[in-house]
């Protein structure tokens, strides 16, 4: 695995994964990059978006369902095909099954992936109770950047890491 793929995971499902995916993916795919599109976890629907945005056809990468090695092959193909590859995360980054109930998470997938996260936050609603949000992500391995839901005048929307 070359690391060259992007994970857009969220605090939870419903936080708009699919919108930012699809339109980041249409986006590059239209200033000419070669895209390639995945979606975490067992999923129909998003996947059809991420083909239509791409081109190309959306794998589904599912750590709890998928050998390590199909995993790895397809990871590969993906990478191999592709300027970057953006995959879409499944429900909240962290959430998934087991007795660590991170199994199968998209936290797990980046793992074994190597590919950086991008956070979406849902900001609505919230006022300085997405600072202690976006703090306890960090400190659980978290991601890179956040994007958050909101005005960019609010001055909410920043980079939890530089």
């Amino acid at each position: 695995m070359t690391g060259r793929g992007l994970i857009l995971a969220a605090t939870a499902s419903g936080s708009g994964k699919t919108l930012v995916t699809a339109g980041l993916a249409r986006h590059l795919h239209r200033r000419g990059l070669r895209v390639a599109a995945a979606k975490a976890g067992p999923d129909f629907i998003d996947p059809s978006f991420h083909a239509k945005a791409t081109g190309n056809p959306c794998l589904n990468l599912d750590v709890w369902a998928m050998r390590p090695a199909t995993l790895a092959g397809l990871v590969g193909e993906l990478e191999a095909a592709a300027d970057i590859v953006l995959c879409e995360g499944v429900m909240g980054l962290f959430d998934g099954t087991g007795s660590d109930g991170e199994t199968g998470s998209t936290a797990e997938l980046a793992r074994v992936t190597g590919w950086p996260v991008v956070l979406i936050v849902d900001a609505r609603g919230q006022g300085a109770s997405v600072a202690a949000l976006l703090r306890g992500f960090v400190s659980s391995s978290a991601p890179s950047p956040a994007i958050c839901r909101d005005s960019p005048a609010s001055g909410r929307c920043r980079p939890i890491r530089q």
